[in-house]
C-alpha cells in the first residue's frame, strides 16, 4: 500500500531547491506579447463551499501584487478561465458539487475583480478542468497571435492549473510556435489538501504538498518555466 502521508521525493525536493526568483522585465521583456492566465481563481476554491481552504486562498496575495505589477510594467492582456457549473455536471460524481452556474462560488474572487484595470480581463467559463473544451479560449488565443509569454496563476496546481500549463505548452508545441514560454510561479498557484486517515476510503486522500510538488517537477519536464516568484 503507498503511504500517501509520504514527503515529497528527494529528488524532487532537490530540483525545487534550485527555483530562483525571476524578474518581472525579464520574463515579460515585451509586455505587448504578455499575458496573466488564471485558473478558478474564484470564491468556490478560495473563499467558500466544499472545496474552499485557506491554503488555496494564501495565494491572493502573490496574485494581486504580480496583477498590479503587471499592469505597471504594461501587460494588456488578461484572462480569467473560471469554472461554472450546471447543477447536474458529471464532474460532481468526482468531486463535491461547487460552482454552480449563478450562485457566488462561481464568481471572481472580489480583491481582484475591484481592480481598478478590471475591464481589461477576459473571462471564459469551464465545466471542466480544461482549459479549452467547449470555453472559447483557443479562439481567443487564436485572436492573439504575437502572444510569446504566458504566465500561469490560480489553482490547482496538479488539476486546473496543469491542465491549462500543458495545454498552453502543448498546443504551441503542436502549432511549431517558437520562442514562445509558459511561466508558472511557484507562489501564486497552490492545491488543496486532504491527508490521509482511516476514516477515508481508499484513493480520496490528497497530501497537498505531494500533489503540488510533484507537478511543478512534472510541468518542469515538459518545458514549462518553474519559477520561485515573479518581482
Amino acid at each position: 500500500m503507498i503511504d500517501t502521508t509520504a514527503p515529497t521525493p528527494p529528488f524532487v525536493t532537490r530540483w525545487l531547491e534550485t527555483i530562483a526568483p525571476a524578474r518581472l522585465d525579464e520574463i515579460a521583456s515585451n509586455p505587448a506579447d504578455t499575458a496573466i492566465i488564471s485558473a478558478d481563481i474564484i470564491n468556490g476554491f478560495l473563499r467558500e463551499g466544499p472545496l474552499a481552504s485557506e491554503r488555496v486562498d494564501r495565494i491572493t496575495k502573490p496574485v494581486l501584487e504580480l496583477l498590479r505589477s503587471a499592469w505597471d510594467h504594461g501587460v494588456q492582456h488578461y484572462v480569467f478561465l473560471q469554472d461554472t457549473h450546471p447543477e447536474d455536471t458529471p464532474e460532481f460524481e468526482s468531486y463535491p458539487p461547487h460552482a454552480i452556474a449563478g450562485t457566488s462560488q462561481s464568481q471572481m474572487i472580489p480583491e481582484i475583480a475591484d481592480l481598478p484595470f478590471a475591464d481589461r480581463f477576459t473571462v471564459f467559463e469551464k465545466n471542466s478542468l480544461h482549459p479549452a473544451i467547449d470555453t472559447g479560449f483557443d479562439a481567443w488565443w487564436d485572436e492573439h497571435p504575437n502572444l510569446r509569454t504566458i504566465i500561469v496563476v490560480g489553482d490547482c496546481t496538479d488539476l486546473c492549473v496543469y491542465q491549462l500549463a500543458m495545454h498552453l505548452r502543448l498546443r504551441a508545441n503542436a502549432l511549431g510556435i517558437h520562442g514562445f514560454q509558459v511561466v508558472v510561479p511557484m507562489n501564486t498557484v497552490e492545491t488543496f489538501d486532504i491527508p490521509e486517515s482511516a476514516d477515508l476510503e481508499p484513493g480520496t486522500a490528497h497530501p497537498g504538498d505531494f500533489f503540488h510538488d510533484v507537478f511543478l517537477y512534472h510541468m518542469a519536464s515538459n518545458g514549462i518555466s518553474i519559477v520561485r516568484s515573479i518581482t
